[in-house]
């Protein structure tokens, strides 16, 4: 009971009453652009995107501004960039290497030039959870926000693009833009979530809770709310292990409970994800038989209606 309650006696204390805010904030969000970031194949954007954006942070230090707002411009000015130069998988694929690639260039220059101790650029590698700002938790929830209502405005042909290019372009609906717009969404939910985990374990809270509710469950909007369950579950338990008396940082904790999870949703989801994949053509088979048997009737009854017509001639 001791450990319990001193557990949530660190409640009292501000900056972890900002970092459980702001964390949530960005597993929220983070769960729901990170559904749509692997149904649509864009996950290596997502590894690539906190690269650029260290890049970004340390030209704003270079330039003596806070390091926050070079992350923001060089995501999203690479999410833009890499919708414009890549249409097809391959094409995307090779466009975000060399953009990545050439950012991680400047991140080097800028770094090799700023006399200075870039401490915070070197914390946006590791994430700054535990000492985030009531300012910067403000910034946070806006910014999340703003991206969750987004979504739930495009949701609709944002799932239709994602599921079906080809048949949601027929129909009219502007695939282009679509993308340019989800990217620009995953560039804001990188930057964010780089406060929380650092660039370099992004993914953590971008794929994981995500691909942990895929293998779980099919519906959409039921995958969505597990990743977001998950998410903010791996990051409140995370803050609260990393504040308890433990000098392990906060983004290995939540790293190893995303992992911890997966692992065995991974080796077990196989189970019913046959078992679902058997159901559904028995389903198939019993419609088509059901659909021949139909058929059979309806000859049967159209020959029938013949021999009566003959016989009253």
């Amino acid at each position: 009971m001791s450990k319990v309650k001193s557990m949530f006696d660190i409640l009292q204390y501000s900056f972890i009453q900002n970092a459980l805010i702001a964390g949530s904030c960005v597993a929220v969000v983070a769960a729901v652009v990170g559904y749509f970031m692997i149904v649509r194949g864009l996950t290596f954007a997502g590894h690539a995107l906190p690269n650029i954006g260290f890049a970004g942070a340390a030209g704003a230090v270079l330039l003596g501004l806070d390091p926050v707002f070079g992350l923001f411009a060089f995501t999203i000015g690479a999410g833009i960039s890499i919708s414009l130069l890549g249409k097809r998988v391959n094409e995307r694929d090779t466009s975000i290497a060399i953009i990545m690639t050439f950012a991680l260039g400047l991140g080097i220059l800028f770094l090799s030039l700023y006399s200075g101790y870039a401490e915070r650029v070197y914390s946006i590698l590791f994430g700054q959870i535990v000492g985030i700002s009531q300012i910067d938790v403000q910034i946070t929830a806006t910014f999340s926000l703003l991206t969750v209502g987004i979504v739930l405005v495009l949701f609709r042909p944002l799932l239709f693009s994602s599921f079906d290019p080809e048949v949601a372009e027929a129909r009219g609906v502007p695939i282009r833009f679509l993308g340019t717009i989800f990217l620009i969404l995953v560039a804001i939910t990188v930057s964010l979530a780089v406060q929380v985990v650092g660039a370099l374990l992004v993914f953590t809270l971008l794929v994981g809770p995500a691909a942990t509710a895929i293998r779980i469950v099919q519906h959409p909007l039921w995958a969505i709310f597990l990743a977001i369950v998950l998410g903010v579950c791996y990051t409140c338990l995370g803050i609260f292990l990393a504040a308890n008396g433990s000098f392990w940082p906060v983004s290995f904790y939540i790293a190893t409970l995303s992992f911890g999870v997966y692992l065995p949703v991974r080796l077990l989801s196989q189970f019913w994800i046959g078992r679902r994949a058997r159901k559904s053509v028995s389903a198939k088979d019993t419609s088509l038989s059901q659909g021949k048997g139909e058929d059979q009737e309806r000859n049967a009854s159209i020959q029938t209606m013949g021999h009566i017509q003959g016989s009253s001639h």
